[in-house]
């Protein structure tokens, strides 16, 4: 395959007035006589161009794209989630985007069950699924093969543990899950309240271990893992100003059009970084500045999160750093999936 004319970096994004299916990066691939029990992840943390990159390969080597962000999977949330462009959309397929409302419980295992559907799908089209996102717990659940337990919200439970945690701190919680499955608690962020108690609620109900309950058996399918990073001071400005330009896109006008819509700020989907900040400052409770401020705090410390979940020491992960060429990534792709 001729990838001479790539010519893209993989920082940026094409602006809606650029056709991507007639960018020269985009010319479809000829290659029809690959296996199609591959699956391409692409991870790394927000802001580092893993959308961009997706597309290129869809378009490239006939894929489709399965969404890996926790967020955006949630309808009317679009600009604080960076959901891909409805042109971008209509370019390539993309999969688990804008599936439940706000108030709409959404967990790992009903993630799990339809990802796998879709990944499903796309190979029995003959087309090539690619795995975008920075969510390792769903990205790895599908990776690994993990067998999620189905053990359904207990909502009574959940509001205890919440009240617990207002009254006697997140750490109670936590600690309480250390004590129970040390293993579970090292593989969650204890300020993650929500996934502590989804723990403990896990445990309450079978009375075993939830990383007990996680079970892995290997995939149907191959797994080549691409990562993207760059230097921390990088990637801090480029959040810093993919915030600014969320503010400048309305991101403001989209958290009061949710309220309007009835949807709280207590919603666990309301309540992540962006949409948590802006509802602050429309209760009055901080001004817009340090509002945004905090998205930006917030958003380097959840980086530094997803790289826990994405070692850049991993063997698994092909690592490359956003200057690179895609050209190389591309000649990867072709060479695994085609099995030179």
């Amino acid at each position: 395959m001729n990838f001479l004319n790539i010519g893209l970096r993989l920082v940026g994004v094409p602006s809606q007035n650029e056709r991507l299916v007639e960018h020269p990066l985009y010319e479809r691939s000829a290659i029809a006589d690959f296996k199609m029990k591959w699956v391409v992840a692409i991870v790394g943390p927000t802001g580092v161009g893993k959308s961009k990159l997706a597309l290129g390969l869809a378009q490239t080597f006939n894929g489709e794209i399965v969404n890996a962000d926790s967020r955006q999977v949630y309808r009317h949330m679009d600009i604080g989630t960076a959901k891909p462009s409805l042109e971008e959309r209509a370019a390539v397929s993309h999969h688990l985007i804008d599936i439940v409302n706000p108030y709409e419980t959404f967990s790992l295992a009903l993630y799990h069950q339809l990802a796998s559907k879709s990944i499903e799908d796309i190979q029995q089209q003959g087309k090539l699924p690619l795995l975008v996102g920075g969510s390792g717990l769903y990205v790895w659940s599908l990776l690994e093969g993990w067998h999620i337990p189905e053990v359904p919200p207990d909502l009574n439970f959940r509001q205890q543990m919440e009240e617990r945690a207002a009254s006697e701190g997140a750490d109670s919680l936590f600690q309480e899950l250390e004590r129970i499955d040390p293993v579970a608690a090292r593989e969650i962020d204890h300020r993650n309240v929500r996934r502590v108690i989804r723990d403990l609620e896990v445990y309450k109900a079978t009375h075993i271990p939830p990383s007990q309950l996680r079970r892995k058996e290997p995939p149907s399918f191959k797994a080549l893992i691409l990562g993207l990073t760059t230097t921390r001071e990088e990637l801090y400005t480029r959040i810093d100003q993919r915030v600014d330009d969320m503010i400048k896109q309305g991101l403001v006008e989209e958290v009061k059009g949710l309220a309007d819509k009835g949807y709280g700020f207590d919603l666990p989907a309301m309540s992540s970084v962006g949409y948590k900040q802006i509802g602050e400052f429309m209760q009055g409770k901080i001004d817009l500045s340090y509002a945004i401020q905090q998205i930006k705090f917030e958003t380097h410390r959840f980086v530094r999160h997803q790289y826990a979940w994405f070692h850049l020491d991993n063997p698994r992960i092909h690592w490359f750093d956003i200057e690179q060429a895609e050209e190389t990534i591309f000649h990867l792709v072709e060479k695994e999936i085609k099995g030179e």
